[in-house]
């Protein structure tokens, strides 16, 4: 009986170190995550290497199958260079590759939702196969093509945050420069100080100009990379001016100044395309209770008066 039970227990403490010690081995990073983000030479979405070891039984299984129809995707629908441009400007660390992936695992959550509707209804009134069929293939193609729009939109919110964080750190940066720091040094002092979508670029230009990037290369790769004109036309004025020793306060305070009188102008354009909108309410809700507030009474004096 005390051998048993000594051999259960060692089974049982067996088991839990092998536990533990594949979890710990599943949270190790990779060699390749440690190691490849130090390596900038490599392109991120040229010819994919051969895929990591899978970390689970699900990925094993399915991993293959989703690539696939990945690929598929990527076939039908094709734009590989926009997707990658709009993942850039989204700020989105993935590859076209992972974004189909994702794409088909939203068309797949569609295609199920539309398939449990179809199964109950079918279970409900039983009738013709093939329209329900065609409604599941459906569901599938509004997964993908609803994921691409959330691809667009979260590019819209970006772009949209930089424009409106782009005055502050224009002007932060004017004050740095004329205060008599550098470029360089007045870039580090902005991006410690701030939060944003235009800090986190100006955090990766900052960050090629350490590892030896000229400055003025950094900026045009920003300028090239971002898709908002504003920043393109800030990341080109910086570039000119480091280049050819021209006053690079000037140039940044002219350019908040110019992004806030164009904040200014497109508000104003907002606001009288939303004109009819804005009366809408007037209109149909103001109005109607003006005219009811002022005849009721007398129409109330007449009901009471009248025979």
């Amino acid at each position: 009986m005390i051998v048993a039970g000594g051999l259960l227990g060692a089974a049982l403490a067996g088991g839990v170190l092998l536990v533990v010690a594949h979890v710990l081995a599943g949270r190790r990073p990779s060699l390749e995550a440690r190691v490849l983000p130090y390596l900038r030479d490599l392109a991120g979405d040229g010819p994919r290497s051969a895929p990591a070891a899978p970390r689970n039984a699900a990925a094993a299984i399915y991993g293959p199958l989703l690539r696939r129809a990945a690929d598929g995707v990527e076939r039908v629908l094709g734009g590989a260079e926009s997707v990658r441009r709009r993942l850039a400007r989204a700020g989105l660390d993935r590859s076209v590759h992972d974004f189909r992936v994702e794409q088909v695992l939203w068309g797949l959550t569609g295609f199920a939702v539309l398939a449990a509707f179809a199964l109950l209804r079918a279970l409900h009134s039983p009738g013709s196969a093939l329209p329900l069929a065609l409604m599941c293939a459906g569901g599938f193609a509004a997964g993908v093509l609803l994921r691409d729009n959330r691809l667009t939109s979260q590019v819209k919110r970006r772009e949209a945050a930089i424009v409106a964080e782009f005055p502050t750190v224009a002007e932060l940066l004017a004050l740095a420069v004329a205060a008599g720091e550098g470029p360089v040094a007045a870039l580090d002092r902005v991006v410690r100080r701030s939060r944003g979508e235009l800090s986190r670029d100006l955090a990766d230009v900052l960050a090629g100009i350490r590892t030896g990037e000229p400055v003025a290369d950094a900026f045009d790769r920003l300028a090239a990379v971002c898709g908002v004109p504003v920043v393109a036309r800030f990341a080109h004025g910086i570039a000119v001016a480091v280049e050819r020793g021209t006053p690079l306060a000037d140039v940044l305070h002219a350019q908040a100044a110019d992004v806030r009188d164009a904040g200014r102008r497109e508000l104003i354009e907002r606001s009288s395309r939303q004109e009819i909108w804005m009366m809408l309410p007037v209109v149909f809700l103001v109005m109607p209770l003006v005219v009811v507030l002022a005849f009721w009474p007398g129409y109330v004096g007449l009901t009471l008066t009248s025979p």
